[in-house]
């Protein structure tokens, strides 16, 4: 699929992006290489190829789901401005 200027200008029209003629041009050029790898990447055989998360077949360590601090919100709410049934108080800001 070949890209034209007025194509280049249009996306970039779109995309709020201030394009001159010379940047324009490179674009075409570099887009143009790009729709033309995707092109040849869409020829070939995929049947049969299970799609893949990570390239690597890697496992992610994670650490023990334990809890590692102390429950302190009675300390925190002792030191609130206002407190009510155990939630905090905060001035309305939406009328």
């Amino acid at each position: 699929m070949a890209l034209e200027h007025a194509e280049v200008m249009r996306a970039a029209q779109l995309a709020r992006l201030g394009l001159n003629d010379d940047e324009a041009a490179r674009y075409v050029d570099d887009l143009g290489r790009i729709l033309a790898m995707v092109d040849q990447l869409q020829s070939l055989d995929t049947e049969g190829v299970a799609p893949l998360a990570h390239p690597l077949d890697a496992t992610q360590r994670l650490r023990a789901d334990e809890v590692t601090e102390t429950n302190r919100r009675d300390d925190f709410q002792r030191c609130a401005p206002a407190v009510e049934k155990g939630l905090y108080l905060v001035p309305r800001v939406v009328e």
